[in-house]
């Protein structure tokens, strides 16, 4: 691992996802999927490929992030920086004049994440493995050495996390070998974006359930009547022994929330997603009486507010992302604290790039972790996927263990020449109409 990183090249990728409505829901009316992209270069000839995912504008923002992190990065060894992972993301994320643009939030911190997602790619790709077996297949004590602890000791040491992967070991290679004969279970949201058509809905629906899908997402928030009656008609599609969901985008005040979600109560959705700001974790709490399972961490900054929110009997449901977060390093801390407080992941994967990274994420909790799929799936939406030279791949409903060396996020170069902001062939078309 003595590839030394030679540069550092980062791009401002973007789909036109609005024209089709493609990812709507009651905040974001008109999102276009795109991603800050990250290449590492190497001595070796070896790249690491990186992204954080976006909605279209602000991305030249995040871009000017990375950039501004390319110095802490170029010139340094893999080895360097995998043999010390702790200190190097305290480097990016406690430098002395850019944390105050933080600390550990916001634009920063998904520069951040880009720029450890290509790292880690990097890493895999070096050991031969996809990113869940680099993981699977490490020492505990490796993988504890790359998390950062600060500010989470109080719930959690790194003497615990320690011994929570030693107990896993147990029963760890029937857990990998069926995760490689089926897979992980996951849920669709593709079927119910928010600005899609009642005719649409059915007909996605009905697709759905022939493909073997009995997990569903709704987005609901923008007209209770409205909901109620789609919320009914999804219901009446999937039938009652299948599962819903509701996702409100953080579209309600929390009063308004356990109102609105009261009232939805009657089609049975085991969780209300995002029912308010992401930032209230007493206003989640609220909603915990209602007995709907309530859920979120799309948006969740960092580590410290996951643990405040576990502190709180905040969430029935730990939703990680892998680029809200910076990456896998701190994904670790977050699924960790979330055994320890015996509550299920299922991540967020709504977005460009993020069912290829986050199915490593949930593969190692499961073999490594928690050892355990009860109440648990992953999110899929199926957009996208066609740009990637490792897709996610999906089967009965179950995301397929990757076999590609990598995290799963190199893009192929002639769709991101097709889409780069704003001089890409696509938005010379859609800027010039």
């Amino acid at each position: 691992m003595l590839q030394k990183i030679t540069n550092f090249t980062v791009r401002d990728v973007r789909f036109p996802t609005s024209l089709e409505q493609h990812g709507s829901d009651a905040m974001h009316t008109d999102p276009d999927y795109s991603a800050a992209y990250v290449v590492l270069d190497t001595d070796s000839g070896l790249k690491g490929f990186g992204l954080t995912f976006t909605l279209g504008k602000g991305t030249e923002i995040v871009v000017r992030a990375v950039q501004a992190l390319a110095g802490l990065v170029v010139g340094k060894s893999l080895h360097d920086i995998v043999s010390n992972f702790r200190d190097f993301y305290r480097l990016l994320t406690s430098d002395g004049q850019m944390r105050w643009l933080g600390p550990e939030k916001g634009v920063i911190h998904l520069a951040t994440a880009a720029v450890l997602n290509a790292v880690w790619d990097l890493w895999a790709r070096v050991e031969g493995k996809p990113l869940w077996k680099l993981l699977v297949d490490m020492d505990p004590k490796q993988v504890v050495s790359c998390i950062d602890f600060r500010y989470i000791t109080d719930v959690l040491t790194e003497e615990e996390a320690l011994g929570i992967l030693v107990n896993a070991k147990e029963g760890k290679q029937q857990r990998e070998d069926l995760m490689m004969s089926q897979g992980y279970p996951a849920y669709t949201t593709s079927c119910a974006w928010l600005g899609y058509s009642d005719q649409q809905l059915k007909q996605l629906c009905a697709d759905a359930l022939q493909n073997g899908w009995t997990r569903f997402k709704v987005k609901v928030g923008a007209d209770l009547e409205d909901d109620i009656r789609r919320c009914r008609l999804i219901r009446q599609m999937i039938g009652p022994s299948n599962t819903l969901m509701i996702d409100a985008n953080q579209r309600w005040d929390v009063v308004e929330a356990i109102s609105w979600v009261t009232k939805l109560a009657e089609v049975k959705p085991l969780w209300i997603e995002e029912p308010t700001s992401p930032d209230d974790i007493l206003g989640h709490a609220a909603l915990a009486p209602l007995g709907i399972g309530v859920a979120s961490g799309e948006q969740c900054h960092n580590r410290v507010m996951f643990k405040q929110f576990l502190q709180a009997s905040a969430l029935q449901f730990v939703q990680i992302d892998s680029c809200r977060l910076g990456s896998v390093n701190e994904n670790l801390a977050v699924l960790l604290m979330a055994h320890k407080f015996k509550v299920p992941v299922c991540p967020h994967a709504g977005g460009v790039g993020l069912c290829e990274l986050v199915q490593h994420l949930i593969l190692f909790d499961y073999i490594c972790v928690s050892a355990d799929l009860s109440g648990r799936m992953c999110e899929y939406v199926d957009h996208l996927h066609e740009h990637f030279t490792s897709p996610a791949v999906i089967q009965n409903a179950h995301y397929l263990t990757p076999k590609d060396p990598g995290y799963s996020c190199e893009m192929l170069e002639s769709s991101v020449k097709r889409h780069e902001y704003p001089e890409g062939d696509v938005w010379k078309l859609q800027l010039n109409k």
